[in-house]
């Protein structure tokens, strides 16, 4: 329409996508994953398996991420493979990250690397995880290792994934009971925790002083290199007739990690809907509200909610580190991305300082405790063969990276 106003991002800002080892390189046999998909009692509803078997197949699909005109790649390195067993570290799994990081770098894509992406080697499981202090001195051993070997080619480094969330939170104790002693028991080791089943209030003060000790470890190796963490955030808001509800939970669950991101360089925001508190707690969606596979409330919108909060309490740089939505409809994929970043931009123009987006995620995969069932993908994925065939909603996610403007 003439006259309508161009909806445009910033110039340089970065556009890419997302994955994360466990989810697509599969036979990731050394993690605490491996072991809970497979335990009796598990309540994962089936095992990884060969993923995507990305980890061989890396070259062809970074290729594809590049032809569809993103800049950037996120991906995470698995500390499993890099220490399969404590303080030994594998030369050849330090080099295969460096190729793929050399990989992206041939394609002209800015590297976005994550360090932990909820899953741990078994032995760090096995003596307690992120519930023991060493821990600390364990993981910034690891980061040390990474950046020397491959910090070189790292454009942007995130310590850990959603540092904040813990499945243990929202899953009752008698759920995970049965899965955490077979574990134990499998392991040989009563100590046994995995990051994403341990009690937060134990391991949560332990991961942020993982993240500030391989900080201060990464910067002195590399000074110039953007270090922070990613965090996941709903779009909390009060309910209908509870004001205060909604704030007062929002804040209960995201100051502290974003007091924290004052020393970072850039926060990484992670939304995938938004959640309504009342005096009682959270509500369910509107009647007739779309729901995700997820069962998620379809709610685009809630990324510029989380992208606002985030940026007014760490008053640091934005990276939207993960959006999406899974369905199976694809063209609800290709709504979802178009009204996600015209919230965004809404938070530009009102001069927050957000410099990329990153599409959760570049293929279907493996979505933890879910399974193959969950599709947020770009990039279809045939379960048996390992075909790839891009998805329509890739090409509109393409047409918006490349002329760096919304549709009008």
């Amino acid at each position: 329409m003439a006259g309508a106003p161009r909806r445009s991002f910033p110039k340089g800002f970065i556009w890419g996508t997302a994955t994360a080892a466990h989810q697509v390189e599969g036979n990731n046999t050394n993690s605490d994953w491996w072991l809970l998909e497979t335990v009796p009692g598990t309540i994962i509803k089936e095992p990884s398996g060969a993923a995507c078997d990305h980890y061989h197949r890396y070259p062809q699909d970074i290729a594809t991420i590049a032809k569809l005109g993103l800049g950037s790649y996120r991906f995470s390195i698995e500390w499993a493979r890099i220490e399969p067993t404590a303080g030994h570290y594998d030369i050849r799994q330090l080099d295969h990250y460096r190729d793929m990081l050399r990989v992206c770098r041939s394609h002209g894509l800015h590297t976005v690397v994550t360090l932990h992406h909820f899953t741990s080697p078994a032995w760090l499981a096995a003596r307690g995880g992120f519930e023991d202090p060493a821990t600390v001195a364990a993981f910034t051993a690891y980061a040390e290792a990474v950046v020397r070997h491959c910090g070189d080619l790292i454009d942007t480094l995130c310590t850990f994934n959603e540092a904040n969330l813990s499945f243990s939170d929202f899953i009752p104790a008698t759920a995970l009971a049965p899965m955490l002693d077979a574990a134990k028991q499998a392991s040989g080791s009563p100590a046994y925790r995995s990051y994403l089943f341990d009690d937060s209030a134990r391991s949560k003060p332990i991961v942020r002083a993982c993240h500030v000790a391989a900080r201060r470890a990464i910067k002195t190796i590399r000074p110039n290199l953007p270090v922070g963490l990613t965090l996941a955030m709903s779009d909390i808001q009060d309910a209908p007739g509870a004001p205060g509800a909604g704030i007062a939970e929002r804040s209960k669950r995201y100051d502290v990690w974003l007091e924290l991101a004052r020393g970072d360089d850039f926060v990484g925001v992670q939304n995938y809907t938004r959640e309504r508190f009342d005096t009682k707690g959270s509500i369910p969606p509107p009647a007739g509200t779309v729901r995700t596979q997820l069962d998620q409330e379809y709610y685009p919108a809630g990324l510029a909610g989380a992208v606002r909060y985030a940026a007014s309490v760490a008053r640091r740089p934005i990276l939207v580190t993960e959006n999406g939505i899974g369905t199976q409809d694809d063209t609800l994929r290709a709504r979802y991305i178009a009204e996600a970043l015209s919230g965004l931009q809404g938070c530009i123009a009102a001069g927050i300082d957000v410099r990329g987006y990153w599409h959760w995620s570049a293929m279907d995969n493996f979505e933890w405790l879910f399974g193959y069932g969950p599709k947020f993908g770009l990039i279809a994925v045939d379960r048996v063969s390992q075909v790839r065939t891009v998805k329509p909603s890739a090409a509109v996610f393409s047409a918006i990276a490349r002329a760096n403007v919304l549709p009008v």
